[in-house]
């Protein structure tokens, strides 16, 4: 099989930034883009996850499965406001204590996300911000737009589903030019990867812009 047409002729960034945002643009995408958020936490760092998330998003989408996760398990923070989101991601993030935090925190300002790059910088740790749009303006070194895709095919069987997918939007980044990806989930190291480019398969469009989601590069 020849590689799928809408392959981004981009490397995908697989080294985090201190800070990034990742965008659901669907509620159906919330759960694509909180598995891409944890996916940036640094491979060989063994510090835990903080997941900074109000009262309500849990209610409304459910707490994590932590038995399901990569690492130690995570440090879960259940906020009432996204304003008390904040507070914790930057304090777990200026501690040095945790190598990823990842919290819900609405439509922060551009000095919110200030604050949290720098917090992440002193300790040494990534933090991603989950959010519902990409208007406004923030310090997140790169602001992703995720999207859910249809499971890869079972290579053993053809009526039972395959690894999960999801496509991923480089909407923003500092110094490094926009791209399209597929990232599946690989079942022995609980991580996401970049998906085969040569599996065939034609992606599916990325919710809200119309425009075809490529294989990794």
């Amino acid at each position: 099989m020849t590689p799928s047409p809408f392959a981004s002729p981009e490397r995908f960034p697989e080294a985090a930034a201190p800070l990034e945002e990742a965008c659901a643009p669907l509620p159906r995408d919330i759960g694509a883009a909180l598995a891409f958020a944890l996916s940036r936490r640094p491979v060989a760092d063994a510090r835990p996850v903080l997941l900074a998330l109000t009262r309500a998003w849990l209610g409304e989408y459910g707490r994590p499965f932590a038995s399901g996760l990569a690492g130690p398990p995570p440090i879960l923070v259940g906020a009432t406001t996204p304003a008390e989101v904040l507070w914790a991601l930057e304090q777990g993030l200026r501690s040095g204590a945790v190598s990823l935090a990842v919290g819900a925190v609405g439509d922060a300002t551009l000095a919110q996300s200030r604050r949290l790059e720098f917090a992440a910088r002193h300790g040494g740790a990534v933090g991603v911000t989950l959010s519902r749009g990409l208007e406004g303006l923030s310090a997140a070194r790169r602001r992703w737009r995720v999207s859910t895709l249809t499971s890869a095919g079972d290579r053993d069987d053809a009526r039972a589903p395959g690894l999960a997918r999801l496509g991923v939007e480089l909407v923003r980044g500092r110094g490094e030019r926009p791209g399209t990806w597929i990232l599946e989930q690989d079942d022995e190291t609980h991580r996401l990867r970049l998906a085969d480019r040569l599996a065939g398969v034609r992606p599916a469009a990325i919710a809200g812009t119309g425009a075809r989601a490529g294989l990794a590069a």
